[in-house]
């Protein structure tokens, strides 16, 4: 049994939806940071910003990644300039924390907005 549509909110039921041109939005002035937009690279800045440094074990912990994993991306953040790594030693045991730098936080801020551009497109059309 097939169920009616409702219209959205504040249109008329007799007023069909405007389809929203997908490439028009998709060719904003800022195109994804294809870098940012992997989920696991999005996790690392994203907990950087939140609270940074962070030590190794904590993100790989917070973010629920192996090893190899967390290694992987977190080296093309640094190689991007996004994400800092320091290591070093706290007693015997070794110790790496990575932290935000500021071009990884203008990255995210502008990846956020463009994010927020794409939404409040499609809820336009």
């Amino acid at each position: 049994m097939a169920t009616k549509r409702q219209p959205a909110a504040g249109r008329p039921a007799s007023e069909p939806r405007k389809p929203v041109d997908v490439r028009k939005v998709a060719e904003t002035p800022q195109r994804l940071d294809r870098l940012i937009h992997d989920r696991a690279r999005l996790g690392i800045v994203s907990a950087l910003a939140a609270q940074s440094p962070l030590s190794f074990s904590e993100l790989k912990s917070f973010l629920e990644m192996t090893d190899g994993n967390l290694s992987v991306h977190a080296r093309k953040l640094e190689e991007a300039g996004y994400i800092a790594c320091e290591k070093g030693f706290e007693g015997r045991v070794p110790r790496t924390e990575f932290s935000l730098t500021g071009e990884g936080r203008r990255a995210l801020q502008t990846y956020l907005d463009h994010m927020e551009s794409l939404i409040k497109a499609m809820k336009k059309g």
